[in-house]
């Protein structure tokens, strides 16, 4: 019975499974950036990064 089984799973056909891979990461990016973008646009992220830049040119 564990034989059948076996075989039954092993000879499933996964040709589409790269294709929804690809979108599953595609879609885990998008959202990952989206929360990169948030923060970013926060004023306490901002002010950090502007001081950040101005120290690093030797302007602050």
């Amino acid at each position: 019975m564990i034989a059948r089984w076996t075989r039954r799973l092993g000879s499933r056909n996964d040709d589409g499974m790269a294709t929804v891979e690809y979108a599953l990461v595609t879609v885990a990016a998008a959202a990952f950036a989206a929360v990169l973008i948030a923060i970013i646009k926060s004023p306490e992220v901002r002010s950090a990064l502007a001081s950040l830049v101005s120290g690093a040119l030797g302007a602050g």
